[in-house]
């Protein structure tokens, strides 16, 4: 992971002399290695890239990052090495099991105590029929 140079954005700008906003594989203009959208190097990935291959950062900082602007703001990515990151953690049945039932209760009317297919409302702290009834 020395070089992170684009041999496309390089010959742009010696080609033509336009600079590319968000790429300075150095990190001297933005403090870090930064690329612009869809020119990361080989090898890095961002977290949803990661988490869509099954991995994680392992507890590894970011080595470089993306800059975007979308509309007004300007729009960040990390990237992380392919090669430290670590697979993904799977729940344990203990916490599986938790988090069954904390949707099941998200499903659970408070005043009446039937289950749901859908969540409830929380602005309403009911069922959607309770809440009619009480409306009238």
């Amino acid at each position: 992971m020395t070089d992170l140079r684009s041999v496309d954005l390089d010959a742009l700008a010696d080609r033509t002399g336009i600079r590319v906003e968000f790429y300075d594989p150095a990190g001297t203009r933005y403090g870090f290695p930064t690329f612009p959208y869809h020119f990361a190097p080989t090898g890095l990935a961002t977290r949803r890239q990661l988490r869509a291959a099954g991995l994680r950062p392992g507890g590894h900082d970011p080595v470089a990052q993306i800059l975007w602007r979308h509309r007004a703001q300007r729009r960040i990515a990390y990237l992380y090495r392919l090669d430290l990151a670590a697979p993904k953690r799977t729940a344990t049945p203990a916490q599986r099991e938790a988090i069954a039932k904390a949707l099941r209760a998200r499903r659970t009317c408070r005043v009446c105590g039937d289950l749901k297919p859908y969540y409830i409302p929380r602005r309403f702290g009911e069922c959607l029929d309770c809440h009619e009834g009480s409306q009238s």
